[in-house]
């Protein structure tokens, strides 16, 4: 098929590639660009550009994280690469936090890896435990890596819905047992995004109990274990059959608001963290050991990092439920940080309007950005995500003018 910009000459660009798509996020910063351009223009009556629309916080890291970056930024070393075996300090800080969180004993050489962040883990995953035409389950609505993983490894997604009506749980009897045998990778993320349902450790518990019993590897992806508002969130390391089987990522991301450092680790079975790491090996050579020194400070010196978060976003999360339950949009209540989860307004369904036009048509009124469910696969479309990453008045302020919007449809 011949390009866009150059119409004679066919796309030099692999099936696979084309097969991504631009991606829900790329999409939304497109709309927020051209946004931005036409209110900072002169004259121009529009709003100031309110970003609802990534998981990306305003609140800050921990001191002691940013002093030690400062000060391993000096040594010369934090300027070269950095191999796998330059990771040792990490990852024994790693296993110690492991045993601290989870009660687990794990071994820093052969079951932690460094990751740039949990979503190049998962996005990587796929390629080292699947071949071309795999089939692997998703959960929907999911994070847009996990299916772009899939993708990339040239694999087969098998699709498992999540009810809104029964919480979100995942019923893993809807996967008949033709389509258990061919599964050869499970893909999970409890704590939820998009939903920001926390989940429950029985939820995870049968997973791990089918992948035993049909040889799958477990891959749960876990960036928010530390942000459940409501009970304690599940997680992999919990179950003692967790190196049989599987998997988990974690990230400093959203526990210590070092998202664009991007650091992540993963703690999993020793044959799937060794295939990992050779994989990474032709991608990146880790990160600076200057940021490594940082996920260790956060580690071990700002364990409590976590609770003061869930503080803020519990009252960020209530104060807005209220208003925009006032402006006529219905919510229900979040029991995860960061997120809310939100079935498009009454008056978009009734304009026929799918998540991309409603989100669309939201930002051009009021310079409010939130991101479309459907960019979270199928079972996403119908809801709207929006990220409670700015201070309570500055959110409240947003759904004022959102509560206009909704009163003029």
């Amino acid at each position: 098929m011949p390009t866009s910009e150059f119409p004679g000459r066919l796309s030099r660009l692999s099936r696979r590639v084309s097969q991504l798509g631009s991606g829900v996020f790329a999409r939304n910063d497109q709309r927020k660009q051209i946004y931005s351009l036409a209110a900072s223009s002169a004259g121009s009556p529009l709003p100031q550009l309110l970003d609802l629309s990534l998981g990306s916080t305003d609140l800050l890291p921990p001191a002691a994280a940013m002093e030690a970056i400062r000060r391993q930024l000096a040594a010369p070393e934090s300027a070269s690469y950095c191999l796998h075996a330059a990771t040792a300090p990490f990852r024994q800080a790693v296993a110690a936090w492991a045993q601290r969180r989870f009660g687990v004993v794990v071994d820093p050489e052969r079951e932690v890896l460094l990751l740039v962040g949990s979503q190049e883990g998962t996005a990587h995953l796929p390629l080292a435990v699947l071949d071309p035409g795999d089939a692997a389950l998703l959960l929907d609505p999911h994070y847009p890596s996990h299916l772009g993983g899939l993708k990339l490894a040239s694999a087969e997604p098998v699709l498992l819905p999540l009810d809104p009506g029964a919480g979100w749980r995942p019923d893993f009897d809807a996967i008949d047992g033709a389509s258990w045998e061919r599964l050869k990778l499970m893909v999970l993320g409890f704590p939820h995004n998009p939903t920001a349902t926390t989940g429950e450790q029985a939820w995870l518990d049968e997973a791990v109990a089918r992948a035993l019993r049909h040889d799958i590897v477990l891959a749960h992806d876990n960036p928010y274990v530390d942000l459940a508002l409501e009970g304690e969130a599940p997680a992999l390391l919990r179950n003692p059959a967790w190196r049989e089987c599987g998997i988990e990522f974690f990230s400093f991301s959203k526990s210590w608001c070092l998202g664009g450092y991007r650091l992540a680790f993963a703690i999993g079975a020793a044959d799937l963290i060794k295939g990992l790491q050779q994989l990474k090996a032709v991608v990146d050579f880790n990160q600076s050991l200057a940021l490594q020194a940082g996920a260790i400070a956060a580690l071990e010196q700002a364990p409590q990092w976590p609770a003061q978060l869930r503080d803020v976003y519990r009252q960020r999360r209530d104060r807005m439920l209220t208003a925009l339950r006032a402006v006529g949009w219905p919510v229900q209540q979040p029991s995860m940080a960061l997120y809310l989860w939100l079935e498009l307004p009454p008056a978009a369904r009734r304009r026929g309007w799918d998540s991309e036009t409603c989100c669309a048509e939201l930002l051009a009124a009021t310079g409010v950005a939130l991101t479309p469910g459907n960019g979270f696969g199928p079972g996403g479309e119908g809801w709207l995500r929006l990220a409670l990453v700015h201070p309570s008045e500055q959110l409240e302020a947003g759904v004022e003018r959102i509560g206009r919007w909704l009163a003029s449809l």
